[in-house]
């Protein structure tokens, strides 16, 4: 065989040249010299970043500074807040079981893995990087490291250095005491550094007498501290047993606990906070707020404001706070009687300047060391009829029309019959609200509506509209959209959860004509002499002008027009718009309202102060029923008054074109109870004016079509479900009940 059969002339042989597009590939040997060239650097890096990283004395930050927070002037202090609560105990006098709670919660190879771990690092870059979630891959080590030697920022520097430092820490140490270290170090929450102080915060006993599920509860906290711990938080109990049950779920698959001792583990009892003299009367609830703000927004997180040094300016200002606690101590918490209804009573309150969304008063309750929960940002209460306003934003801002085909404005008549079914465009669709008080209600108008709060009109008026757009109109005015806004007319109600402040911001939006500017608590955030960036908040003209205007102008009517729910509003002094609520069963009681200087919201709950359920109060205050237009709207009033006592008197600016109503007489009766009755002829608009009516004026067949969205409404079974503080969802109505039903003992449905 010839050299040419080789593809070689005259070279005595050799390997073939390549050619084509192999000739681009790197050889075998230049990609073995480059994977060895790099093993070779960070093996090299390995081992120089091993000597020069040295095991440093613990860290000064362990043992924390203490936040500032100043009211809006920048000087005047209101609060300090990170004193550490730390006492230190050894291993042994830590539970067995809570332990392993802790194992199963944060590192369960930890007694049999190396001092970090590249797998679960990679994890949880990836799932970090793929939107599951921030993740941590820090072992126990690593996180004991992190918290006593180094410090909590998320900077390259410090994960290099604690990744050298666990590797050095695991050599030098047992696991006992690097596991001992770690239990110390920690934050549990309640201001609670370590196991121990963990141990007598939540279940006033030491940390060895903790019983499994108690440990459990524990180690769940590690995961979020502020939000698991349910006296404050709530509406994150689902959450918190999910991570509850996930550890001891973990610890039954190590061998750590037997099934059947799981199976026999209950949630804990969790005990009340202990109170805090630094965080008495409403300090304690404005730093909560304030905190949550500054995490949620991403300004400063929770494991940095605990390490402390920080000094925050908030929005709160001290005239308008002292003047919101001086009303509601006056006409709220001096009135109360010896009824059993009167220890359930709790009271709350935001206040937002509309031309800055600064809220400029927060008043969560009668003192936080009495009362935990602040009622200033408790979302699981219903807001009632306070809704109704944005269902007729929505109709206005989508130009919405009657089953008539007629163009929904103030001076529109509907049927305000009492359980007059809802009729969609193919008859009734299932749903029939009770009126408040069972009030029947002939042809009235859309304004009319609004000043009686006629839950007949504004359920068919949500069915007119569209439940799909008002809940767009709801979150363009301010309301956050993790509120659960039911899809169905129910929502003409208020039946779902929402906070005082979530409330404020809609109304705040209302009073600045439609441009909604994103609340805030906070103007500036410093720490070793530098700023902090914080989120812009530029106004947006969310809802026509003409739309929010409008429904303006029917508020005003609600404090002006005699026999209307809101007329309290007048005692303030100031032209004021308002709307009142009141929650299924008389549990809530709202008055929102606003001035063209200041909107505020006003509720009064009812709540167990042992088990944090929602109770009834009927007879709280020496009174039948708590309406929004008694004591709510008379601290309104009184707290506006005073607020705004200095600031010259300014009338509303509206740009309203459609035509309002003329006021009623001062002769106007009410409309008797299940009984068919029409409004006083003075108060309907002339019929050549009206528009045909959106609802027919007889009651629909007796026998209606099969329901399409809610279920008739009828006497619940059992009491609406509730956020139990300390066990999650209580009580047994179905989770889409709209509420509206009368209390079988008193005087009537959810209304004004």
């Amino acid at each position: 065989m010839s050299d040419a059969h080789y593809g070689t002339a005259g070279s005595g042989g050799g390997r073939p040249r390549r050619s084509g597009w192999r000739r681009l590939l790197p050889t075998w040997r230049v990609i073995t010299g480059f994977v060895l060239t790099v093993l070779a650097l960070a093996l090299g890096g390995f081992f120089l970043g091993y000597a020069l990283v040295s095991i440093p004395d613990p860290n000064a930050a362990a043992v924390a500074q203490s936040n500032v927070y100043y009211y809006a002037d920048g000087k005047t202090e209101l609060a300090r807040d990170g004193a550490v609560n730390r006492q230190n105990v050894s291993l042994a006098e830590v539970a067995e079981t809570a332990q392993h709670a802790v194992l199963s919660a944060e590192d369960r190879n930890f007694y049999h893995e190396s001092a970090v771990s590249p797998k679960a690092m990679v994890r949880a870059a990836w799932n970090t990087a793929t939107g599951k979630g921030r993740q941590s891959g820090s072992t126990i080590t690593q996180q004991y490291v992190k918290n006593y030697y180094l410090n909590q920022n998320q900077t390259a520097s410090r994960k290099v250095k604690e990744f050298f430092i666990a590797i050095k820490l695991d050599r030098n140490e047992s696991k006992d005491q690097i596991l001992e270290g770690y239990l110390n170090t920690s934050y549990y929450g309640r201001n609670a550094y370590g196991i121990q102080a963990a141990s007598q915060a939540y279940f006033d006993k030491d940390a060895s007498a903790l019983t499994t599920a108690e440990g459990a509860y524990i180690a769940t906290l590690l995961n979020a501290p502020s939000e698991y711990d349910l006296a404050a938080h709530p509406e994150n109990a689902p959450a918190a047993k999910a991570r509850w049950n996930y550890v001891l779920d973990g610890m039954v698959k190590e061998g750590w606990l037997t099934a059947s001792e799981r199976n026999a583990t209950r949630f804990p009892v969790i005990g009340k906070p202990k109170p805090i003299a630094s965080k008495a009367g409403q300090r304690g609830y404005i730093i909560e707020a304030v905190n949550q703000y500054l995490d949620e927004h991403d300004i400063v997180d929770s494991d940095s404001l605990r390490l402390g040094g920080y000094r925050i300016v908030t929005s709160i200002q001290k005239p308008k706070e002292d003047a919101f606690v001086a009303a509601a101590q006056h006409d709220i918490h001096d009135k109360l009687g010896h009824n059993a209804a009167d220890k359930y009573v709790r009271a709350g309150g935001a206040s937002i300047d509309p031309a800055t969304g600064d809220v400029v008063a927060l008043y969560g309750g009668v003192d936080y060391t009495k009362q935990y929960v602040s009622s200033a940002t408790n979302a699981t209460y219903h807001p009632g009829s306070t809704f109704k306003p944005v269902i007729l934003a929505a109709a206005l801002q989508h130009d919405s029309k009657t089953q008539d085909g007629d163009t929904i404005t103030p001076t529109t008549v509907y049927d305000g019959e009492n359980k007059r079914p809802v009729v969609g465009p193919h008859g009734p669709v299932g749903y029939a609200p009770e009126n408040e008080d069972r009030k029947t209600f002939g042809r009235i108008n859309v304004t009319r509506a609004m000043d009686k709060s006629v839950n007949a009109v504004y359920a068919q008026m949500a069915q007119d509209v569209g439940t799909g757009k008002i809940i767009d109109t709801a979150h363009d005015l301010g309301m956050p959209d993790d509120v659960a806004i039911p899809t169905t007319p129910a929502m003409a109600l208020g039946a779902f959860g929402a906070s005082p402040l979530d409330v404020a911001q809609v109304y705040a939006t209302l009073a600045d004509h439609g441009k909604r500017i994103p609340y805030t608590l906070v103007l500036k955030v410093s720490k070793d002499g530098n700023d902090l960036t914080l989120p812009k908040r530029e106004p947006e003209q969310s809802v026509p002008r003409e739309a929010a205007d409008t429904v303006t102008s029917v508020l005003r009517s609600v404090v002006e027009s005699p026999g209307a729910t809101a007329t309290v509003a007048q005692d303030s002094g100031w032209p004021s718009a308002a709307k009142t609520g009141t929650a299924d069963n008389d549990k809530a009681a709202w008055f929102a309202g606003y001035t063209p200087k200041l909107a505020t919201v006003v509720a009064v709950f009812g709540m167990d102060p042992e088990t944090g359920a929602q109770k009834e109060l009927y007879h709280a205050m020496n009174q039948d029923r708590i309406n929004g237009g008694g004591p709510p709207g008379q601290v309104w009033a009184d707290y506006t008054a005073a607020a705004l006592h200095d600031v010259r008197i300014k009338d509303f600016d509206l740009d309203v074109s459609k035509e309002l109503p003329p006021l009623p007489p001062v002769t106007d009766d009410p409309a008797t109870t299940d009984t068919t009755t029409t409004e006083p002829p003075e108060s309907d608009p002339p019929a050549s004016s009206a528009p045909p009516s959106s609802s027919p004026t007889t009651p629909p067949p007796t026998k209606p079509t099969e329901p399409t969205t809610e279920p008739t409404t009828g006497e619940p079974t059992t009491e609406p479900p509730t956020l139990d503080p300390l066990g999650g969802l209580t009580g047994g109505a179905p989770p889409n009940d709209p509420g509206g039903t009368a209390h079988p003992n008193g005087p009537g449905g959810t209304g004004g």
